[in-house]
């Protein structure tokens, strides 16, 4: 015996420890399984004929150069883009390109919902849709589009409406409604850069916005048709994650509340995930709490029903975040990293070690700026170049833009975040019995150190069927 050990159970032990080595780190393993679906070094538009296109050139309405895609949806058989006007020459600032378009990777845009929604009917008077950064398509079959109504964000910039939500029937593209921010929504800093759309019941929808400059939260009540602003220290950036170094540029943001994402629970409400952009952290609070107007608007009241889950680590600074409704994976996106990332949210732990790397490349994914699952388990990614745009310029003989994406199934597999992995603890559980030196009183027969031999054999081929069984997929 060693400290009450047999030599038996230690070789044991050894021998599973080391096939524990073996196996799972294998199982560990990211696979990186997203394929680039469409990719463009400038993007271009169907304009209704050649002179149409060429006009929109010398007017200058149409500047290829400053062009760029930061937001991204997809439903049905359409992907949509959003195209926000920080510079001029941007003709329209929401397109889609069809899905079943394959005749090339780089498709020209069409805008959504038409071309005369982006363009002014005076001078005095914006176009249906401004600016916005961020979409989202419900399963009732409609598109909310955040429009910020502000041109020439990185230039002379212009508020030319207030912040508002526009809502189109995606059956038909009919504008269902506009609802326009309350003046106390807007604060000196105010930009409202990302939405979540709580859709369980389609004529009781609650729309969530990510109000990253002034931080902050505004509900808005589909069945209300009124909304309210909601505080919390958590919205607020942290002052020590506010450095970014992208592909050589290096440059510092102090971003608020931006990422936000949405899981339903079984009481009807759901769990909002929310993150700042200059922040390591997540968490969390539900919606009930939020929904309720005069709860969600006393702060002191409401404070610890928010919650910390925990930090992604150095240079896990996320922007958008996705649930997938049907795996409960909420995948990030992580511009410091060139990442894609992933947690399961039925997961205690939210450590490094409980994140999945789902897609991580200095080419492909340089800026990830947003992340959907369609209804068809698909997961898609916009990754956009977005700090070079911004702070130098990018190269038209370059690719620029990208869509990348894969099946939810592929996409995780063999990550933190696989499904059809159980846990490392279940292992340890299934193994205790043979692991555990036997506690047995009655003294083995003489001459029995054959069985004894045999015995271990068996434990050893025991030891690993189990961990055979508990490492194969389901």
């Amino acid at each position: 015996m060693v400290g009450g050990c047999s030599r038996a159970a230690l070789v044991l032990a050894a021998t599973v420890s080391c096939w524990l080595l073996v196996l799972l780190p294998h199982r560990a393993l990211a696979n990186d399984n997203l394929r680039v679906a469409y990719q463009w070094s400038e993007i271009d538009f169907e304009f209704a004929s050649a002179a149409d296109r060429q006009e929109a050139l010398a007017s200058k309405r149409y500047i290829p150069a400053n062009v760029i895609p930061v937001g991204l949806e997809v439903y049905k058989k359409r992907l949509f883009l959003t195209l926000p006007r920080w510079k001029d020459g941007i003709p329209a600032s929401l397109a889609y390109i069809n899905l079943n378009e394959t005749t090339t990777q780089s498709p020209r845009l069409h805008p959504y919902p038409s071309w005369s929604a982006h363009r002014r009917i005076s001078e005095s008077e914006a176009p249906e849709i401004v600016s916005p950064f961020r979409i989202r398509a419900d399963r009732c079959g409609r598109l909310w589009v955040l429009d910020t109504g502000v041109e020439e964000l990185l230039g002379n910039t212009t508020v030319s409406s207030p912040t508002s939500l526009l809502v189109y029937d995606l059956h038909n593209d009919n504008l269902l409604r506009r609802y326009t921010f309350p003046a106390d929504h807007l604060k000196e800093n105010s930009f409202y850069a990302n939405i979540a759309v709580e859709d369980t019941v389609c004529e009781d929808t609650f729309a969530y916005a990510a109000d990253l400059g002034s931080p902050g939260l505004v509900v808005y009540s589909w069945k209300q048709q009124e909304s309210w602003r909601v505080k919390h220290h958590y919205f607020h950036p942290d002052p020590l994650a506010g450095n970014y170094n992208i592909s050589g540029i290096n440059f510092q943001w102090d971003d608020g509340l931006f990422g936000i994402a949405l899981k339903p629970q079984p009481d009807g409400y759901s769990t909002l995930y929310f993150h700042p952009l200059s922040s390591l952290n997540e968490f969390s609070v539900s919606t009930k709490v939020l929904r309720n107007q005069t709860y969600a608007t006393d702060a002191a009241a409401n404070y610890h029903e928010f919650k910390v889950l925990g930090s992604r680590g150095p240079n896990g600074q996320a922007g958008v975040a996705f649930v997938d409704q049907k795996t409960g994976v909420i995948f990030y996106a992580l511009p410091n990293l060139n990442a894609v990332t992933c947690w399961k949210t039925s997961n205690r732990a939210y450590t490094i070690k409980s994140l999945g790397r789902v897609y991580m490349s200095t080419v492909d994914m340089v800026f990830p700026n947003d992340v959907k699952v369609d209804d068809e388990s698909n997961l898609w990614v916009l990754s956009d170049r977005l700090h070079q745009y911004m702070y130098e310029s990018l190269n038209r003989n370059d690719t620029n833009f990208r869509v990348l994406t894969a099946t939810v199934k592929d996409a995780i597999q063999n990550t933190a975040c696989d499904t059809n992995i159980r846990p490392l603890p279940d292992i340890i559980t299934n193994l205790g019995d043979i692991l555990r030196p036997s506690t047995s009183t009655v003294a083995p027969k003489s001459g029995s150190s054959g069985a004894v031999k045999l015995q271990s054999i068996v434990g050893v081929a025991t030891a690993l069927a189990i961990l055979a069984t508990m490492l194969r997929p389901y």
